[in-house]
């Protein structure tokens, strides 16, 4: 049954609500508030918000395959969330010292490709973060690094560049974790807003939310748009897929206003449910020095 109308399941109204993660094991709901500094949790069974990390900017994160969280955090951080505590695997990257990590993702064989933004000095980075914690930078000169997502055959990765808005797709090597051949998927400047998080269905259909744009797209496999759903926020975020068979879409939102004029919407911040007839895929889980 697909729902009319995207539900409000939460509406703590997040500063910036970014990255939903579908738990499987859990089976709750997992997201950031990066300006928040803190990772919540939704328990769909209950409607109960908890906090499970709070304290400091954490851009994006991952599920790992032993059951801990891969928070990618300011100042280039990455740390193991184990039991209420930070395990840091880099207390900072150099380069990434005035800025913070943004959207990341897992790929199938555990590596994660987590992107940062751009600070007034330098530009951002795309990076990959390989199974033993070596971290290599595989795209350089991006204005915001955003969402990313794979095809079902997992030849191709979608990659969002936030300030080119853009959906672009790399041909992707899974034995080597090798990106190449960057090719536009899809040009998205003509909607409203600007290309945020994304995700990729289990019809291999690219879901992208829209910054400032009051709605999320569905893009055709051949980039073309399948169709839209609006939202009273402003700037949409993310989307991820979850609940029983992955057949339920979760919309996070931001509220963030550039000035006391600016009308972000009156569900700015909250998080979404919505039954929109077609399901995704889980997401992979990372496996960083285990």
């Amino acid at each position: 049954m697909v729902s009319p109308q995207p539900q409000v399941i939460v509406d703590a109204g997040f500063k910036l609500g970014e990255g939903p993660l579908w738990h499987p094991t859990e089976r709750k709901l997992y997201m950031t508030d990066i300006l928040g500094e803190a990772v919540h949790r939704w328990d769909p069974a209950t409607g109960e918000l908890e906090t499970v990390f709070s304290g400091d900017i954490v851009g994006g994160f991952t599920m790992q395959a032993d059951g801990t969280l891969l928070l990618f955090m300011a100042r280039g951080q990455i740390a193991v969330l184990r039991d209420g505590h930070l395990h840091p695997i880099f207390e900072s990257l150099p380069e990434e010292e005035d800025t913070r990590f943004n959207d990341v993702i897992a790929d199938p064989e555990g590596r994660v490709f987590c992107g940062t933004m751009s600070s007034p000095d330098h530009s951002a980075s795309l990076y990959r973060l390989d199974t033993d914690g070596t971290l290599t930078r595989v795209v350089e000169g991006v204005g915001t690094s955003n969402g990313m997502g794979f095809t079902a055959d997992l030849k191709t990765m979608y990659y969002i560049d936030t300030r080119v808005d853009r959906i672009d797709a790399f041909a992707y090597d899974r034995r080597s974790g090798e990106i190449s051949g960057r090719r536009t998927f899809a040009d998205t400047a003509e909607f409203p807003g600007r290309a945020d998080g994304m995700t990729v269905d289990a019809e291999d259909h690219v879901w992208c939310a829209r910054w400032d744009g009051w709605s999320v797209i569905r893009f055709a496999p051949d980039g073309s748009e399948e169709r839209r759903i609006e939202f009273r926020a402003r700037k949409m975020t993310s989307i991820t897929f979850g609940g029983d068979g992955y057949s339920t879409a979760y919309f996070t939102s931001a509220n963030v206003p550039w000035d006391d004029s600016e009308d972000n919407g009156p569900d700015a911040g909250k998080v979404f449910a919505m039954e929109l007839g077609v399901g995704g895929r889980p997401e992979f889980m990372s496996r960083i020095l285990l």
